[in-house]
């Protein structure tokens, strides 16, 4: 599957109030991503043994919550009237720029 199959077929299931498309997705994308550290946030403290099964049904609801996080991406770059392909190409073209002059570990947006 490409990243053009998953947004087009993400854009199928979406139910979005028209108006207010763009507040109800970026607050989407945030609910899940805190959705995501709060799986992580449970394993770290009630988990011990980092190699029970524990851990196993832990990655699988992280993986879930991944898959809401995808969608919400998804339809932001839909809402934008941008590809999730051209969203990932611009982002690795920065952070190999990054890389290249040694500022990848540094803090602030342009560098």
């Amino acid at each position: 599957m490409t990243f053009a199959d998953y947004q087009r077929e993400a854009h199928k299931t979406a139910i979005c109030p028209p108006a207010r498309a763009m507040e109800y997705l970026c607050l989407g994308l945030a609910s899940e991503a805190g959705e995501v550290a709060g799986v992580w946030k449970k394993v770290l403290r009630d988990i011990t043994d980092i190699t029970s099964s524990e851990v196993d049904e832990s990655l699988a609801k992280l993986i879930k919550e991944l898959g809401d996080l995808m969608w919400y991406c998804a339809e932001l770059c839909t809402a934008c009237g941008v590809s999730m392909e051209d969203v990932a190409k611009a982002n690795l073209e920065k952070l190999r720029s990054r890389a290249e002059r040694g500022v990848i570990g540094g803090s602030g947006d342009e560098r």
